[in-house]
């Protein structure tokens, strides 16, 4: 008799609330809640690797390296399908522009859809371009030379995530703008401005100089990244 006592007991405690009174058993409420935390550390998991990825990109740019993606890029295209020189809508790479065009954004109030030909370029330096974008050598930039101490401008709204000394390319600037664009200021002789500040298009960052192993006189080496791609600035500001 006791012992059907017992597993009636039992069975009453595990197919009722009463279980929730036992000691260790957690209740409904903090159940769901576990669960729900459990999504959102999920979520926030997905979206710190994303973070990482982007640093990491950020990263392999101002240590003058090519990004994972780049390289990937590069190993699996056939050497007879790429050309460096010009990328004009008229080149092979013409569907891919127009793509790369239709998915980029600024953040306005209209929430427009706006591509990197459509922006307007504040010109960094006014000068003579000694030495043209060749992603063949790792020349991911143009090279401008202007006057001594001549003032060097952000081509854009944005904010400064790099402000500071490389032994390669002495003083350096990295601006992240809107539309995933990266824009590059090296061998600086003085920077004015701070990791972290807003600046605005056209506002002076640096000082043009000759400082890093990477350089033979007074210039201003100038990238675009976009997406963690180096792109020809001259296709997008006339210098």
């Amino acid at each position: 008799m006791s012992a059907v006592i017992v597993v009636l007991v039992i069975l009453l405690i595990a197919t009722t609330g009463l279980r929730e009174y036992i000691p260790g058993y957690p209740k409904a409420e903090y159940r769901q809640m576990l669960v729900r935390n459990a999504l959102i550390v999920d979520s926030l998991e997905l979206e710190l690797e994303k973070r990482d990825q982007f640093f990491k990109g950020i990263q392999s740019i101002m240590a003058g390296e090519v990004p994972e993606d780049e390289q990937t890029l590069q190993a699996e295209a056939p050497p007879s399908d790429i050309e460096f020189q010009e990328f004009n809508h008229d080149s092979i790479f013409q569907d891919e522009l127009l793509a790369e065009q239709l998915s980029l954004s600024l953040k306005n109030n209209d929430n427009k859809k706006v591509g990197l030909t459509q922006m307007h370029f504040f010109i960094p330096v006014h000068g003579v371009v000694t030495e043209h974008f060749n992603a063949v050598p790792d020349h991911y930039g143009v090279d401008i030379v202007s006057e001594k101490n001549a003032r060097i401008s952000s081509v854009l709204d944005g904010t400064v995530i790099f402000s500071g000394w490389t032994l390669n390319t002495g003083y350096v600037i990295y601006v992240q703008h809107e539309a995933d664009l990266v824009s590059v200021y090296k061998h600086n002789a003085e920077l004015l401005k701070t990791t972290g500040e807003k600046v605005n298009a056209g506002e002076v960052i640096a000082i043009i100089g000759n400082t890093g192993e990477y350089t033979s006189g007074p210039h201003l080496h100038f990238e675009l990244w976009h997406k963690g791609t180096a792109i020809d600035p001259e296709n997008y500001i006339d210098f």
